[in-house]
Order: C-alpha cells, then structure tokens, then sequence
C-alpha cells in the first residue's frame, strides 16, 4: 500500500486570516519563533500498490474538482511508499 498526500495552501497573495491569528496568538503564549503562520489542510488517500501515473492524475483530477480551488489555492502531491517519497507539484497550481 501507499499514500498520496495532497497538501492544499492559500496562494501567498491571498489573505490568509487563520494564520494571522495563529502568528498573532504565538507570541502571546511565549513563542516567539515565528516571522509568519499559513494555514493549509492536508488529505492522505491510501492506494493498493505503487501510486501510477493514472493514479497520480486521477488524484490531481479529484484535488482541482473537489480538494480546493486552483483560483484561490496552491496544492502539491506526494507520495509514500516503503519510506520513499516522491513529490508532484499539480498542473494546475499557478
């Protein structure tokens, strides 16, 4: 078996009001590591096997339809297998 992770991210254009928040709350709990937070969500589709080309595409297919919105957001696909990891950054990220 192996993952793909799809990884969805606000485009560094758009306003991004729940990492703001989260970079804001840090130093008032005492960290202060930060220069600045982005929030994003994080899907993990498991698949039979190797991921394939075909799988990898339907994958992207589902990200642009479903996962986010290619206007507003950024993904990357990656996948896992027997520790290995490969990336792909998806066609319709711009």
């Amino acid at each position: 078996m192996a993952t793909i992770i799809v990884e969805v991210m606000l485009k560094p254009e758009i306003l991004d009001p729940q990492g703001q928040a989260v970079a804001s709350a840090l130093p008032r709990l005492g960290f202060n590591f930060a220069k600045s937070v982005r929030q994003g969500k994080r899907f993990e589709i498991v698949v039979d096997g190797e991921p394939t080309h075909a799988q990898l595409a339907e994958v992207e297919a589902a990200a642009e339809k479903l996962l986010s919105n290619p206007v507003s957001k950024l993904t990357l696909l990656r996948s896992k297998s027997n520790a290995y990891w490969s990336c792909h950054l998806s066609r319709f990220t711009r």
